[in-house]
Order: structure tokens, then C-alpha cells, then sequence
């Protein structure tokens, strides 16, 4: 169903078709929202990415491992500051011949930035980082203050 839009001072009546525009709104507002990357309409548009990260904690470290598919690791850099890491890096778009035509170019290509806030005081003079298989994880010891303590009960 199309609505006809008035128009006071139009000579004919045109079909105005709201629901593209929702649509498109709706698109980018999700993408924004859920970090996912834009479509790209023509070739010269930027795509933003971030990489995905998992973090998780055991007895005496927080580890965080960050997804970096097709980045070097020489393209990585990683920092820590109060309790924030911010991991940058680059992933480059290889086109194998100037003669190819592509189809479909989905993935995201370009400079990235993630900072994540660590939730526990960590030793970061004393991190360790290893990068296998494009996958990046980043050991921080924790601090002596954050790890857990047993007290003892006497009983008496």
C-alpha cells in the first residue's frame, strides 16, 4: 500500500513510499548498535570494524582473546592504561589482480580500535601477549590485591 503525499502547491499527486526510508533507518541503527559493519553502496565507502574479544579470568590471570582474521601481527599494537586495554591494528585490502571484477565484497578492511575496560587491577608491566592463527590473546597477572583471598575460621 503506497500513501499519496500531499503537496499544497504540486500540479499532480505523486506516490510517496515511507517504508524504504524505515527500512534504511532501521538498518543503521541496528549496525550502530550491534558494532556490525556497514553495507557498502559503492567501492570508496569506509567500512568500520572492530574485532570481537572474549575475556574471561582465572585463578591468577584475566586472559582476552581478540578475533584478528587476516591482520599481521606486525599490523597489532597493544596498550594499557589505568584499566583500560586498547588493541589497534590495520587489516589490509589485498586485490590480487587489477583485472579481477568482484562480485560481493563483504568483509571489513581498514584501521580498527578496541579498548576494553579490565574489570580487576592487573600487573601490566608484567603482560604477555601471543598471536596464533589470527587469534591475538593477551594474559594481564592480576594484581595481588585482587586475587581472592582464603581466610581461615577457627572453631572453637
Amino acid at each position: 500500500m503506497a500513501i499519496d503525499r500531499w503537496r499544497p502547491f504540486a500540479t499532480s499527486v505523486e506516490q510517496w513510499n515511507p517504508f524504504p526510508e524505515i527500512q534504511s533507518e532501521m538498518n543503521r541503527l541496528f549496525d550502530g548498535f550491534f558494532a556490525r559493519p556497514r553495507a557498502i553502496a559503492t567501492g570508496t565507502e569506509s567500512r568500520a570494524w572492530m574485532p570481537v574479544v572474549d575475556m574471561y579470568e582465572t585463578k591468577d590471570d584475566l586472559i582476552l582473546r581478540f578475533e584478528l582474521p587476516g591482520v599481521s601481527e606486525k599490523d597489532v599494537s597493544l596498550s594499557i592504561t589505568d584499566d583500560v586495554l586498547t588493541v589497534k591494528g590495520e587489516r589490509s585490502f589485498n586485490q590480487e589482480s587489477k583485472d579481477d571484477h568482484a562480485y560481493r565484497v563483504e568483509r571489513a578492511y581498514g584501521k580498527f580500535e578496541r579498548s576494553v575496560e579490565l574489570p580487576v587491577p592487573v600487573q601490566a608491566d608484567r603482560a604477555k601477549a601471543t598471536y596464533r592463527d589470527g587469534v591475538l590473546e593477551v594474559r594481564l597477572p592480576k594484581a595481588e590485591e585482587a586475587k581472592p583471598k582464603e581466610i581461615k575460621i577457627d572453631i572453637l
